[in-house]
């Protein structure tokens, strides 16, 4: 039976898909990726003979009736997407036409440009007693954002925001953030194409300054910002550290070396 698989191709690496990704792409009949997005290298792995397009000119219909066509063919299919399907992927409005016409849907989760940046900027998201939560939202464009979840809504839980889409509008996370009750000199961290070889780009400054530099490096797409009160803290002289590897804490495998003294 046919079967249309929508496979994340990760951040832009192409040795960053999944091994499941890489072994649907040997196998698959028919593959559409998205190519203003993702790297093309990551066809170098689809067999002689596999019908290969690009949807960076396709509309949503395109998109759906390709799919829908080479699956009703009986081949298998492949919709390769940029980061993880199931963000900021369009996956329900692609999957919905598909249940329709009795196709069976499959998904690869891949890895999101949010863990790419920060593992391009050796940068942890979440520190113990600093933050312990990520926050991944955009900036208000023209798609609207749900009651409750503008930025100045979400970052005023001041914990480590992932922002996509949103490299255009700088000038608005700032005020946005500012509003929130941020510091001009938070730290911010934003990097183009993450984990593309050759392209990566990383950008550090603060709230105050970030949109300066980004302006110089010419960077106006395919940009990650984060913005917590975790970066830089690999430069930090002190940093609470994880009680999951400390010696004195005890946990299902491995008992504490901490003897407690009593005063007498």
């Amino acid at each position: 039976m046919s079967k249309v698989w929508f496979v994340g191709a990760g951040p832009g690496d192409p040795e960053l898909i999944t091994v499941k990704g890489r072994g649907l792409i040997e196998q698959a009949d028919a593959i559409l990726f998205a190519g203003s997005l993702v790297s093309q290298a990551a066809m170098r792995w689809a067999k002689p003979g596999c019908a290969v397009e690009d949807s960076k000119g396709m509309d949503l219909e395109q998109i759906v009736a390709w799919l829908i066509d080479k699956a009703q063919n009986g081949q298998t299919v492949i919709r390769l997407q940029t980061g993880d399907p199931g963000l900021y992927g369009a996956l329900i409005e692609m999957v919905q036409p598909l249940d329709e016409q009795g196709i069976e849907v499959g998904v690869v989760p891949g890895v999101s440009s949010a863990m790419a940046s920060a593992a391009a900027g050796v940068e942890s998201l979440t520190l113990p007693e600093v933050t312990q939560t990520v926050i991944l939202t955009r900036v208000e464009g023209r798609t609207p954002m749900p009651e409750g979840e503008s930025l100045p809504e979400l970052a005023q839980h001041h914990c480590t925001l992932c922002l996509f889409l949103s490299i255009t509008l700088l000038k608005k996370v700032q005020a946005d953030l500012l509003e929130a009750g941020w510091s001009p000199d938070a730290p911010v961290l934003v990097v183009h194409k993450a984990s593309w070889p050759d392209e990566e780009k990383v950008i550090r400054g603060t709230l105050n300054d970030i949109r300066e530099k980004c302006r110089a490096e010419k960077i106006n797409s395919q940009a990650m910002i984060i913005v917590s009160p975790t970066i830089g803290a690999r430069d930090w002289t002190e940093l609470k550290k994880s009680k999951l590897y400390d010696k004195n804490f005890s946990h299902r495998f491995r008992k504490a070396t901490h003897k407690t003294v009593h005063e007498t």
